[in-house]
């Protein structure tokens, strides 16, 4: 068994190519635009409504479409909504370039995205910058790992192939095709992520580059079963993957020194449980 797992070794700076210097002072130096933008909207708007000519609120809008619009709000009430949702795009590309998403299974990326969603998320300057992604660096390894023990736990151990103590040769998964008179379906929802997950641990355990979202392996699946509908087997050079008619999909490992590597993270998280191999 390897002392320690080898994951993710390409993903060594904090950010990669970024610079938070430049981020942040075009962050700083946008709001007070934006402000001073804000300003002379309400300017003018005195102007054409002291003439008959309405607020900016009705002359800027195209027909039929009145949208409510920060600008037009007054700053102190504006400009904390605006920087927000300008601290809340540059999070997610910070993320982005980080590398750190493709460490993070479903649930961990759903976590992020909902956090982002909050208003009390961190400002964007260079110090929580630092210290945000310095954190995350520091964990990626638990992340990582935290995704397969996420994907181990969801097995359901009603299948004798689906070992409570491992991951075996086969997997069993359920709901993750749907069936009717012309044919099989891919469905969307937990399963579907947890295969997508799955391959992606698996592609960075061997130092692969992950497949792109475009074509991963719940994109390749669902066009073979469009293109192939009474089908019912798919593989790749990750997996085998037979399909049946109650929705249950029977996932076969091709590559057994991958899959034992992800024994490894599942024996450190429970120690004891492959004793017996």
């Amino acid at each position: 068994m390897q002392a320690e797992s080898e994951v993710i070794t390409e993903h060594t700076e904090l950010i990669n190519s970024t610079n938070i210097e430049r981020i942040v002072t075009g962050r700083n130096a946008a709001l007070v635009q934006i402000e001073q933008l804000i300003q002379q909207l309400n300017i003018i708007s005195q102007l054409t409504a002291g003439i008959g000519g309405g607020n900016a609120a009705e002359w800027a809008m195209k027909s039929g479409h009145r949208y409510d619009c920060w600008l037009m709000e007054k700053p102190e009430k504006a400009i904390p909504e605006i920087t927000r949702n300008i601290d809340r795009s540059i999070w997610r590309e910070l993320m982005l370039k980080s590398g750190m998403l493709s460490l993070m299974d479903a649930e961990a990326r759903d976590q992020w995205s909902n956090n982002l969603e909050k208003d009390d998320f961190p400002a964007i300057n260079e110090s929580n910058i630092l210290n945000t992604f310095e954190s995350l660096h520091n964990s990626k390894k638990a992340v990582f790992e935290r995704g397969v023990i996420n994907v181990f736990k969801g097995l359901s151990w009603d299948y004798k192939s689906n070992s409570p103590c491992r991951f075996g040769r086969k997997i069993i998964i359920t709901s993750l095709v749907t069936h009717h008179r012309w044919g099989f379906g891919l469905n969307w929802g937990w399963q579907r992520d947890r295969l997508v997950d799955l391959e992606r641990m698996l592609y960075l355990l061997d130092g692969k580059p992950i497949p792109d979202n475009r074509s991963d392996i719940s994109i390749q699946l669902m066009e073979h079963i469009q293109q192939n509908s009474q089908e019912q087997a798919y593989e790749n050079e990750m997996f085998s993957i037979r399909y049946f008619q109650k929705g249950t999909a029977h996932i076969t490992f091709k590559r057994p020194d991958l899959t034992e590597k992800m024994n490894d993270i599942v024996a450190k998280h429970y120690p004891g449980m492959l004793a017996a191999r």
